[in-house]
This record gives C-alpha cells, sequence and structure tokens, in this order.
C-alpha cells in the first residue's frame, strides 16, 4: 500500500467530496422516507417497516470487510464510482417495485451502495489528511452527509403528497427523483485520489506485512467506544427518518412538515461541525463524545411525550447538534488507533457496526412498535445513546484524558502518532 496522500498543497479535493457526499447522501436521505410511504400506501405496517428498513443495512453488513481489505491495498475512488450507480439504481428501482419483498430488494441495493461509496470516501480523507487535521477534515466531509440530509426530506415531502387518499404515485415519484440526485453525484467526482502518491519516510515500513487480524483492530483501545457510538448516531438518524413519518400519521401532521423537521434536525448537525474544532479545544474529546450523546439519548425519548409540532422541532434542532458530535470524531479515534496499513479495513469494521445496528435497530425497533405503538423505538434509541455515552466516558477516563492517542495490543504506531495529541492544532 502507498503512502499517505497528503504531498499536494490545498483542499480542493476535499471540497468536491462533500459536493459528491452531498448529492450522493440527497439521493438517500431523499428516498428512505420515501421508501417508507411508499411502503405505508402499499399496506405494510410499523413491522413490515422495520424489515425493509433493516434490509437496507443487510447486504452491506455481509462485505463491509473485505471491501476494506481490498481498499487498504488499493485504490479508493473505484468505490466512489461503483457506489454512486447503485444508489441512483436502487432509488429509482425502489420507485418502480409493486410489492413489498421487491422494494425490500432494492432498498438492499441502494444500502450497499452508500457503503461502498462511503468507505471509499472515508478511505481518502484518511489518506490525504495529516494527523493534525483529521477532526477538522473529517468534521468538514461529514458536513457532505448533513447536507444531503438536510435537503433530502424536506425534497420528499414536497414532493409526496396524498392525492385522493393515495401516496403511491407521488411516493414513487419521489424515488425516481432520488435516483437522478444520485447520478448527479458524478458531475464531481473526479481526480479526489491521485493516481501515484508520494511515500512519506518510514510510511513503507509501517504499511508492510500482513493484514492485521480483525480481532486485533477491534480489541484496541478506544476503537470499541467509537464503533458504538457511530452506531447509536446513525442508528437514531435511521430511525428518526424511518419512523418521524409515521409518527406524523399517529399525529396527523403533513409530510411536508415531517420533510422540513428532519431537515431541520440536519441544519443543526451541520452547525455543530462547524464548530467542532473549537468545541473540542474547549471541552476535549472525552467530554464531547460523552456529554452530546447523553443529551441525545435524553432527547431521543423525550421525542415520544405529546408535545406540539413548535415544541418538537426544538427538540429535533438540539438532538441534530448533539448527533453532529458522534460520526467525525468516532472516524477519528478509529483512524488514529489501526495501524497504517489497516485503516480501510479499521472503518469497514465501523462501519459492519454501523450496518449492524442498522438491522437490528429498525428490527428491533419495527418489533416494539407492533408492541408497544410508535413511540417505543425512540426509547431504544435513547437507551442506546446513552450506553454508547457512558462506554465513550470510561474509555476516555482509562486512558488518561481526552487528547491522549488510542493504542492497542499488538499495533503499532509511528513514534510521531505517537507523540501527538488527537486535538487539532
Amino acid at each position: 500500500m502507498t503512502g499517505p496522500d497528503t504531498a499536494r498543497p490545498g483542499r480542493s479535493w476535499l471540497l468536491r467530496l462533500v459536493l459528491t457526499f452531498s448529492f450522493a447522501q440527497g439521493a438517500v436521505s431523499m428516498a428512505r422516507p420515501a421508501v417508507s410511504y411508499r411502503a405505508l400506501a402499499l399496506g405494510a405496517d410499523e413491522r413490515a417497516i422495520g424489515v425493509i428498513t433493516a434490509v437496507y443495512a443487510l447486504l452491506p453488513l455481509l462485505v463491509a470487510v473485505p471491501l476494506g481489505r481490498r481498499t487498504d491495498h488499493g485504490r479508493c475512488a473505484p468505490l466512489l464510482v461503483a457506489g454512486v450507480a447503485l444508489i441512483s439504481g436502487g432509488c429509482a428501482l425502489s420507485g418502480l417495485a409493486g410489492s413489498l419483498p421487491v422494494m425490500a430488494a432494492w432498498s438492499g441495493v441502494m444500502g450497499l451502495g452508500h457503503l461502498c461509496f462511503v468507505i471509499g470516501a472515508q478511505s481518502i480523507v484518511a489518506r490525504r489528511s495529516a494527523p493534525e487535521d483529521r477532526d477538522r477534515n473529517f468534521g468538514h466531509f461529514t458536513i457532505g452527509a448533513s447536507l444531503g440530509q438536510l435537503i433530502g426530506p424536506a425534497a420528499a415531502g414536497l414532493v409526496i403528497s396524498e392525492r385522493d387518499g393515495h401516496m403511491a404515485p407521488t411516493s414513487a415519484t419521489a424515488l425516481l427523483v432520488s435516483g437522478a440526485v444520485a447520478a448527479v453525484s458524478y458531475v464531481s467526482l473526479w481526480r479526489l485520489e491521485q493516481r501515484t502518491r508520494a511515500v512519506a519516510p518510514g510510511a513503507a515500513d509501517r504499511t508492510a506485512g500482513p493484514p492485521v487480524p480483525v480481532r486485533a483492530i477491534l480489541r484496541t483501545r478506544g476503537v470499541p467506544a467509537g464503533i458504538l457510538m457511530s452506531l447509536a448516531v446513525l442508528s437514531a438518524t435511521d430511525i428518526l427518518t424511518a419512523y418521524l413519518p409515521v409518527i406524523g400519521e399517529d399525529r396527523a401532521i403533513a409530510p411536508t412538515t415531517i420533510g422540513l423537521l428532519l431537515s431541520l434536525r440536519a441544519a443543526a448537525t451541520i452547525a455543530c461541525r462547524l464548530v467542532m474544532t473549537p468545541m473540542i479545544r474547549w471541552l476535549g474529546r472525552t467530554a464531547l463524545m460523552a456529554g452530546s450523546c447523553a443529551l441525545a439519548g435524553l432527547l431521543c425519548g423525550g421525542l415520544v411525550l405529546p408535545v406540539p409540532v413548535a415544541a418538537l422541532a426544538a427538540m429535533l434542532l438540539a438532538l441534530g447538534f448533539c448527533l453532529g458530535v458522534g460520526q467525525p470524531l468516532s472516524m477519528t479515534t478509529v483512524v488514529q488507533a489501526a495501524p497504517d496499513r489497516a485503516r480501510s479495513t479499521a472503518l469497514a469494521l465501523r462501519l459492519t457496526g454501523n450496518r449492524l445496528g442498522q438491522v437490528a435497530a429498525p428490527a428491533g425497533a419495527g418489533l416494539l412498535a407492533g408492541l408497544a405503538g410508535t413511540a417505543a423505538p425512540f426509547v431504544l434509541l435513547g437507551a442506546l445513546l446513552l450506553a454508547s455515552a457512558g462506554l465513550a466516558a470510561r474509555t476516555g477516563s482509562a486512558r488518561g484524558g481526552a487528547g491522549e492517542p488510542p493504542t492497542g495490543p499488538g499495533i503499532g504506531r509511528s513514534p510521531r502518532a505517537t507523540a501527538r495529541r488527537d486535538t487539532p492544532a
């Protein structure tokens, strides 16, 4: 594997990657509520919605680690190209599906495309970012996801509307539009990765050798906390996207309003990531990770209360800000812990944890919703986020401070990486 791709000055590649991610994530964020509305129009109940949401993550769960291994020893850009194609096809064909099983299958294709894209994109950020810039660059990278989550649900709400009591035609249209939006990603998908990269002094020693065992990576200090935090935050985002429309139906809130509420949550996440660096300097990484997850857990539990739309909007605004912390900091934690030759594999393991959450959390949410009503999934989310906060606090305390880089058994670090603090310079 070649060394870190940090030779080229400037960050135009990061801006183009953010734009590409915005379109890809926007398509997925538009498609996910549209899938829920179309499934409801085809006769699905809460349990069926949970199953369809889980299938989105099932196929990616099986291939995440092999894709990460491949990316550790090869190029990242082909995964972006394939990912966009699968997202676009999965969205459009979900709109043409006429039954719940077929819709679930194409939802799985969409999820596979999203996984391919994210593994490739995160690996590019890890390779092209200097250690002291990773918090900032991963934070800016995830702004692309937040922009997509801001625009996608609102666009879905505008396209989907009940006509004579039927949402099947308009939800299908929303899925076809989301497929076209994903295809627009190709406009900025150029020269994100250099074919020939300079090898830093000593990089060949750090990247040579046999593959690092998955067990050794998972036992690295800080990695379990990063994986659980990422799993909890993504599960919260997914279940909010899938079940807020169901709450809207129960409380007679229009699809357009639900779309705007989801976009408000995403806007707060963007605001959080714009001020990520000063928050880390002020609070420290451990306190920021643990505190944001704990507050997000309490807010998720509060969503079950029968509050007015204005209060619901305020809670989603605060929740979105708290959820903005977990993804970029969990990426940095995993990358800093892993050896150079296994960074993509470590990121893939993090994504495997995400997909496990996306399979188990919606399936469990669907089961709970069928037994105890639509409030149950949000209580489950609250408990998961509180558990993540506890593990993050305990891990930070065990390694003696928020800024100390994680280390683990059998995982060597370069002197530069070991000596520096994880907080941005």
